[in-house]
């Protein structure tokens, strides 16, 4: 893994190899160069003064390049493995923009059940743009390579994906689109760089909604990119630059405040959410519970290969439309709302949130039913969350 220094670090910060928690606090540019001070200074600058115009500075206008923000890709990067990194006013952005490497007459082969929010861009404007795609079930390598056309120019991945949580074996479909030439793309999300690093494996482009896990206050909108070779870097910053994508220096300050404590929050989030997956599987009256720790899960042994921790987000199916919406109305502790990852557990309801711009009969292919419920598990005290759930389960 390589190690990359901001601008605004240590000389040589970063550099050594450390462990990933350690990473989190000393990523290289922890520390400002010019005062010594503790945390990334917020240049709240649009545009930069050029003291000679035969030698151009290196940030001269913000959507280009701003400090601030340049501290936080470098950051990224680091946590990834990648080569370079790129933060975007939100996840959509960053997917959108990613997708923007492509053209009319492109073809990507996708993640079935992947989010709302992709699969809205997909088939609701990327198609009118000439740009297609297949979705598929990429817990089968057969039909990966089924969907293959002579005009495919990528596979996009979400593992586990949202909000069935199916696994993907991501060296497996890396490996298999570099022998097609194909890119690979993959929303790391879920598991953040904490559990899970896909560019070790292969993949080409690692995403992330920013918003959920890394930020996890429920305080900043962001996406994060992060590409595993310059070349491919050069091409996304273009990108990036042309479409004026970025987040600001005030929003990357405060995601780069939150990422500090991820592994703190991962590893006890992910506890939790253990624990609530198997209470909940013990329920008669629960109809699937879908979490990759549990020993039923049909893709925990290729997660547990990739990847070193199982998550803080549980689904469960509780029969019904009806019933799901009772138990929305009476829980107590969790957000009922859109967004994952943060302090606070949030429940949602993929029917109505995430999901909703996709077709009912479509989600329910995908195994997305009206009774499906998500829960992030957050920093509660577990038993004080499962019992609150237990009384909204019990409503009639």
């Amino acid at each position: 893994m390589s190690d990359q220094g901001s601008s605004n670090g240590r000389p040589g910060a970063g550099k050594e190899d450390k462990r990933f928690d350690t990473k989190l606090i000393h990523f290289g540019g922890e520390v400002d160069s010019a005062t010594g001070a503790s945390s990334v200074p917020i240049y709240q600058a649009s545009t930069f003064h050029h003291h000679d115009i035969y030698e151009p500075p290196q940030y001269d206008y913000s959507r280009s390049g701003n400090p601030t923000r340049q501290a936080l890709e470098d950051y990224i990067a680091v946590l990834e493995g990648g080569h370079r990194g790129f933060a975007f006013s939100s996840g959509m952005a960053a997917i959108s923009t990613t997708f923007m490497l492509f053209s009319a007459g492109d073809h990507i082969i996708v993640t079935e059940d992947v989010y709302g929010g992709t699969y809205r861009l997909l088939t609701g404007i990327l198609n009118r743009m000439g740009i297609e795609a297949t979705f598929v079930d990429m817990t089968s390598i057969d039909e990966i390579k089924a969907a293959l056309r002579p005009n495919t120019k990528a596979v996009y991945i979400e593992t586990p994906s949202n909000p069935t949580l199916k696994i993907t074996d991501i060296a497996e479909v890396a490996g298999w689109a570099r022998e097609q030439e194909l890119l690979s793309i993959l929303d790391n999300t879920f598991m953040t760089p904490y559990y899970q690093r896909p560019i070790e494996q292969g993949v080409d482009i690692v995403l992330h909604s920013a918003t959920k896990f890394l930020g996890g206050h429920s305080d900043v909108l962001a996406g994060l990119a992060v590409t595993a070779t310059e070349s491919l870097g050069r091409r996304l910053k273009y990108m990036q630059n042309g479409l004026g994508t970025v987040l600001g220096a005030q929003d990357s300050w405060l995601l780069m405040r939150g990422m500090k404590t991820l592994g703190a929050r991962m590893a006890y989030s992910e506890s939790s959410a253990n624990k609530l997956a198997h209470w909940l599987s013990e329920r008669s009256d629960i109809y699937s519970v879908f979490y990759p720790g549990l020993a039923s899960h049909p893709g925990r042994e290729v997660h547990e290969k990739q990847s070193s921790g199982y998550g803080a987000v549980v689904s469960f199916d509780v029969g019904s439309g009806e019933r799901a919406k009772r138990v929305l109305n009476a829980v107590k502790l969790p957000l009922v709302a859109v967004s994952l990852g943060a302090v606070e557990s949030i429940l949602s309801y993929p029917a109505m949130m995430s999901h909703a711009s996709m077709p009912r009969e479509v989600r329910h292919e995908r195994g997305i039913t009206d009774g499906l419920l998500r829960f992030s598990v957050g920093l509660e005290d577990i038993d004080d969350l499962i019992a609150d759930l237990q009384q909204a389960l019990e409503q009639e």
